[in-house]
Formats: structure tokens, sequence, C-alpha cells
């Protein structure tokens, strides 16, 4: 059911309002003994999450025993990150989530219905796996925290995703995200009803429906004025909480271009985005907008890795981004590879099948990404320096843009936030 519920595409949250929201949506359920909340990492700042995550800490107080931040397989949150996001919720209540030994195994998604909802993409069953303190820790509730936002991997960002990827282990992280990318992101991508969802969904019904977990879902949109507006916030304990927060997702964070992009600039906020498996956002959402031979350039001044995990970071560099048939083939070849489809799908995800350039522009500093680090895997690089003379982020607004030199351009402060296509590249 819905415990709460309001947005729109006119409507601004503030704080007070998800505040009271949570609130009334926390006082239906009664009184409860032991609460574990599942926010998103950092890499999901501005979803209001760590703010929804404080007014339950709030509420609860002593109840509220655990948090777990849903890294999935990025880098674990500094005490930094913690406080910036968390406000001043303790930091004894943080744990960290290990998604190569901190897992159990609940049950599977059967091989059958995988290969049926992927139309025969995929055959294998799906491990449903969460980090062992959802199954063993005793709470009576958990807090599943998040915004829902257009997502390469399962269509819309969010709900069950949090706990199956997000506290998940690398089976079933590397297997969802393989079945996203064989069965075809541009086919999923600003959709509430996708193959991995289903797998999901099946999970949440037939397989995790013991574990106690209450969404608190946030639509977020980012202002032509750069500023970032709570649509809405969405309470419940089923599908229907996360379809309507999707529904409104897709009028708020979904652009229709009114021509394909000839040439985009994509700027990569330096506290949000330090490796490619986070900045490659750029290039997944606003492919469907781009035309063909387009020129995407992507201005990365804290880009010093590929990978958040050093395992991962290693895979990328040795296969690099070459397409799918590509891709595909090293997969067959390469044990490696076949034991990490995480890896694989994103190096689908990060290339461009031959269709449009990739322009990466890092910083200079010492820890950066170099100029042949970036071509090896299979980008063009620039000098950001050089590019910003021409693109400065502070000059450019947000879509389109007449330069001075009569060049137009396309320009996105936050590719997190959205997501972009051209009727002809975006079919139901």
């Amino acid at each position: 059911m819905i415990y709460y519920e309001t947005g729109s595409p006119e409507q601004e949250l503030s704080a007070v309002d998800l505040q009271e929201g949570l609130f009334t949506a926390l006082d239906k359920l009664g009184d409860v003994g032991k609460v574990l909340a599942i926010p998103p990492d950092y890499t999901r700042y501005p979803s209001h999450a760590g703010e929804l995550t404080e007014f339950a800490w709030q509420y609860y107080g002593d109840k509220l025993t655990d948090i777990l931040p849903a890294l999935g397989t990025h880098s674990p949150m500094t005490e930094e990150q913690i406080h910036h996001m968390f406000g001043q919720t303790p930091m004894e209540l943080f744990r960290e989530h290990d998604w190569r030994n901190d897992v159990v195994t609940l049950g599977e998604v059967p091989g059958e219905y995988v290969k049926e909802v992927s139309k025969g993409a995929i055959d294998y069953p799906w491990p449903v796996q969460v980090n062992k303190l959802l199954r063993d820790g005793g709470h009576d509730l958990i807090l599943s925290v998040g915004q829902v936002v257009p997502h390469e991997v399962v269509g819309m960002a969010n709900y069950n995703k949090n706990i199956f990827v997000g506290t998940g282990g690398a089976e079933g992280i590397n297997k969802s995200h393989f079945l996203g990318a064989v069965y075809g992101m541009e086919k999923m991508m600003g959709r509430s009803d996708t193959p991995v969802r289903r797998v999901f969904n099946y999970a949440s019904e037939k397989v995790a429906s013991e574990l106690p977990i209450l969404y608190v879902l946030t639509v977020v949109e980012a202002g032509g004025d750069g500023k970032l507006k709570v649509r809405g916030l969405f309470i419940g304990d089923d599908f229907e909480a996360f379809d309507k927060a999707a529904a409104l997702s897709v009028k708020v964070n979904f652009e229709m271009v009114k021509k394909p992009i000839k040439k985009a600039v994509v700027y990569l906020d330096p506290t949000e985005f330090k490796s490619t498996w986070l900045g490659n956002k750029a290039i997944y959402r606003t492919r469907m907008a781009l035309a063909d031979n387009a020129e995407l350039i992507i201005l990365a001044p804290a880009l010093k890795e590929f990978g958040e995990d050093p395992e991962i970071d290693k895979l990328i560099r040795k296969y690099g981004y070459h397409g799918t048939p590509h891709t595909l083939e090293m997969v067959e070849k390469n044990a490696e590879l076949r034991n990490n489809l995480s890896a694989a799908a994103h190096l689908i995800h990060g290339s461009s099948e031959g269709r449009f350039t990739i322009t990466y522009c890092p910083g200079t500093n010492e820890e950066n990404l170099t100029q042949e680090e970036i071509e090896s895997v299979g980008f063009q690089y620039k000098a950001l320096d050089e590019v910003m003379q021409t693109y400065d982020p502070h000059q450019l607004k947000d879509g389109w843009n007449q330069l001075p030199n009569g060049e137009e351009i396309f320009y996105v402060p936050n590719p997190a936030l959205g997501l972009w296509a051209h009727k002809d590249r975006f079919k139901d």
C-alpha cells in the first residue's frame, strides 16, 4: 500500500515538506522495535535521501540501529561525505557494504522466467542476493530511501534496485547488469517496465517478500536555473509507489529534444564524478539524443580512474569501450570477463558503437587520467583547460546554446539527473 504520496511537475517540496511527509507515513506504521535504513551513497547526493535518512533518525532515535548505504560496486563513503550528506546522523550507525563477501542468497529467479522477460536474450537463473544484515539483523523495518530517475541498467532507478543491486552480491549485480546490456539499454531507459525490473519484481514478490521493506522515493528535477527541485515524495511497500514516482520522473527528468544533437557538452561535477564507471552517464543519458557522427565532449575535472572497484578498473583498462560485438566476443573468450559481467555490461554501455565520437577532458593534476590512458580504452582526449576556453560551464546554460562563433551546442550540467532523446531513437 501507499503510506504517503505527493508530487507534480509544478510542485516544489521543502525540507519541512519532506519531513512531514515521512513522519506521516511512519506514524501509520505504528510502533516498531528495530530499524535499518538503506539510503544511496554519495554518488546520489542530489536525491535528498541523506536528508530523509537524518529525519528517520530523528523520528526513531535509538531504534534506528543501522544505516547501510547502498554502495553496489561503488567505493565506500568517506567520513566527510557521510557528514555532508547525512548531517547530524551519528557516524557509528553507518555500515559498509561489501558486495563480494557480506551477502546471502535468498533464492533465485528461474532461468525460464529470465528468458521469457528478456525475449530470449538471456536464459540464466538470477540469484536473489542481499547484504546479510537485511536477513540476519533482526530488524522490524527496513527503510529503503532514494530517488527515481531514468537509468541505463534497469530503465528507472531505485525501488527494489536499491536492495538487489545496492546491497547485492557479485553474481546478482553482474547478471542483472549483463541482462540489461544484452537486451539493449536504449529499449529500457526511461521505462518502468523492463526485463531487469520484472526480474527484480519477481524477486520481491516470490523470494524476498518476508523482508519488511518500506520504500521512500523522491523525484528531483534540475531546474533551468541550475537549482534542484524536489517534485515528489512517494512512500509505500510495493510497486505502486515506485510506479507513480516513475511516471512523475518521466515528466520532469526526460527531455525529448527538438532535433538530433550534433555536438553535446556534458559537465561532470568533481564532487560526484571521479571515474568513467559513473561519468559515463554522460554517454548513457544523451546517446538517444545524439545524431549520427555527433561529437560528445565530457568535461571531467576530477576523473582519476575507470572503475570504482580496483578489479573492474583493471578489466576496463584491458578490454576498453569497443562496442557490443567486441565485448561479447571477449566475454566468450575470457573467463575473467565472464566472471565480472557487470564490467562487460559497462563496456557495452560506454561505447558509442561507432555512431558518435566521445572525447573525455580530464584535469591535468597528477591524480587525473592521462591522455594515453584515455585513448587506450577507446575514447578521444582533449586538454580540459583548452576545451573550457570555448565551452565554459559558467557561461553555458542548460540545453541549447548559440556560441559567439556561431556554433550551436547542447549543454548538460549533470547527466545523472535526466535523460535526453530524440523521437527517432526513442521508440516504445
